[in-house]
């Protein structure tokens, strides 16, 4: 289980998150949802450990995770794909891959075979070898979140993932987001498109002002 418990935050004096408190269990996702400046983007960066917290403590299988650097934090299982594009567009799709499998493993081939067996499961090994910046949008984002996968994550959260993509895609990567899901994968994803988010969360938390507003099944 990934647990936040009562996580206070402060910017210059500004109270951005006031004790929000939240849990997300392996094989289910959960919703965030809330308004411009409602703290969800806070929340994610002091999950993933991007920022500090003042107070409170965020939890990774009853282990306190609350002071470890991002890179422990994917050691132990926790993944996070932002809103904004990441790929190296001038690096071919398979080099995506590579560039971070090889910092996992010494052995190139094995590497290699864990980035095919990924290209593969996402629909992208016939596009191996062309750079990413020819990649549509859809196949970007697939790309993005196989490469989420190499750390082989209990966990991940997706902030945005339906941002910019036309309604075809938006299907294409809820059913992605499914599929990891049913692998035993928990997931903590917010996003603006609340219709295609709400259909495919278990559970949902409303935030405003830094504060958990409701909670619940949608």
């Amino acid at each position: 289980m990934l647990e936040v418990k009562e996580v206070y935050k402060n910017f210059k004096g500004k109270k951005i998150l006031k004790g929000i408190s939240l849990f997300v269990d392996r094989g289910e996702i959960v919703g965030l949802l809330g308004p411009n400046g409602a703290g969800k983007t806070t929340l994610f960066n002091s999950i993933i450990g991007f920022i500090g917290i003042d107070k409170g403590s965020i939890l990774l299988e009853g282990e306190d995770i609350t002071h470890l650097p991002p890179f422990k934090r994917a050691e132990k299982g926790l993944a996070f794909l932002p809103q904004e594009h990441s790929l190296f567009e001038d690096l071919t799709v398979i080099e995506n891959l590579m560039i971070f499998l090889e910092f996992f493993t010494n052995n190139r081939n094995e590497a290699l075979a864990k980035a095919e067996m990924l290209l593969e499961d996402f629909g992208l090994i016939d596009l191996k070898d062309q750079k990413a910046y020819t990649l549509s949008g859809g196949q970007k984002r697939r790309l993005e979140i196989a490469r989420s996968l190499i750390t082989n994550p209990e966990y991940i959260l997706f902030d945005e993932p339906f941002a910019g993509l036309d309604p075809i895609i938006v299907s294409e990567i809820r059913k992605v987001i499914l599929r990891l899901k049913e692998n035993g994968i928990g997931i903590l994803i917010t996003d603006h498109n609340v219709r295609e988010t709400i259909k495919m969360v278990d559970r949902v938390y409303i935030i405003s002002e830094g504060r958990v507003l409701a909670q619940g099944k949608p």
